[in-house]
C-alpha cells in the first residue's frame, strides 16, 4: 500500500463519492488532508469524522480568490502541499443533455466553469505552495468520457477533455519541478454526482441507466468509490514518480469496448 506519510493534500469535491473516499484513504495512509466543498455541513462531518489530519474548508472551485484561500488554510494548518486531488465536477441532471441543438449555453458555460476552469485555478494556485515544497503531484480527476466520445454528453464530455488536456500542458510544464501532473478517469461509479437535484424516483431510474451501461462491461458492475480512491492514492504517492501527463483508467474496460 502507497505510503503517504508526511504528505499534505488538498482534495476538492470531498463531501462526498470519490472525493470522500479518497480523503478517507489518504488519511488511511498517513496524509494530512484539507478537504474542500460546496456542500458544507457533509463536509464539516467527514472531515471530523477523519480526526485531527483532516479539516474541512467550504469551496467554490469557480473563484479565485477562494481558491488562494484554500492553499493558505492548507499551509497553515498541515504546511506546504505536495497534493492536489482536483476532484470536483458537475454533470446534467440524469446525465442526458439531450441533442446538440438542445443544449443551453449557459449550461454549457458551467459545465465548464466546474469542471475545467476549476481544475485550472487548482492547478495555478497550488504550484508555487508545491515549488516551495521541492514537488508534488496533481491528480486531475477526468472521466472516461474524457478519452472517447458520448452522444448526449457534448459539454460533460467536452469538459473532460479539456481536463485531460490541460494535465498534459502542465505536465511538461511542471516535472522540472519536480510536481508531476496525470489524469484520472473513472468509468460507471455511483456517487451523488449522478443524482444531485433529482427527486428519489429520478434517482432510481438513473441508478437503472448506470447498472444497464455496467452490464455491458468487461467487468459487468459499477465501481465503487473506494476503488477509483485507490488508484488516486497510488498515483498522488511516490510510487508512481517516473509517471507524469498520463492517463489511468479505471472503468472497468468501458473504453476497451
Amino acid at each position: 500500500m502507497p505510503d503517504l506519510k508526511g504528505k499534505v493534500a488538498i482534495i476538492t469535491g470531498a463531501a462526498s463519492g470519490i472525493g470522500e473516499a479518497t480523503a478517507r484513504e489518504f488519511v488511511d495512509r498517513g496524509a494530512c488532508v484539507l478537504l474542500t466543498d460546496i456542500n458544507a455541513d457533509r463536509g464539516a462531518r467527514t472531515a471530523k469524522d477523519l480526526g485531527a489530519s483532516a479539516k474541512f474548508v467550504s469551496h467554490d472551485v469557480t473563484s479565485e480568490d477562494q481558491w488562494a484561500a484554500a492553499v493558505k488554510e492548507a499551509e497553515a494548518a498541515f504546511g506546504q502541499v505536495t497534493i492536489l486531488v482536483n476532484n470536483a465536477g458537475i454533470i446534467a441532471p440524469g446525465n442526458n443533455e439531450g441533442p446538440i441543438e438542445a443544449i443551453d449555453l449557459s449550461y454549457f458555460r458551467k459545465i465548464f466553469e466546474v469542471n475545467q476552469a476549476g481544475t485550472f485555478l487548482g492547478m495555478k494556485h497550488v504550484t508555487p505552495s508545491m515549488k516551495r515544497a521541492g514537488g508534488g503531484s496533481i491528480v486531475n480527476v477526468s472521466s472516461a468520457g474524457g478519452l472517447i466520445g458520448a452522444p448526449f454528453l457534448t459539454a460533460y464530455s467536452a469538459s473532460k477533455w479539456a481536463v485531460t488536456g490541460m494535465t498534459k500542458c502542465v505536465a511538461l510544464e511542471l516535472g522540472r519541478y519536480g510536481i508531476r501532473v496525470n489524469s484520472i478517469h473513472p468509468g460507471a461509479t455511483w456517487t451523488a454526482i449522478h443524482y444531485a437535484g433529482q427527486s428519489e424516483e429520478q434517482a432510481k431510474s438513473t441508478r437503472a441507466w448506470l447498472d444497464n451501461i455496467a452490464q455491458n462491461l468487461a467487468i459487468p458492475r459499477t465501481a465503487d468509490p473506494g476503488e477509483v480512491a485507490k488508484m488516486i492514492a497510488f498515483v498522488a504517492s511516490d510510487e508512481a514518480s517516473y509517471s507524469t501527463g498520463s492517463e489511468f483508467v479505471v472503468d472497468g474496460g468501458y473504453i476497451a469496448m
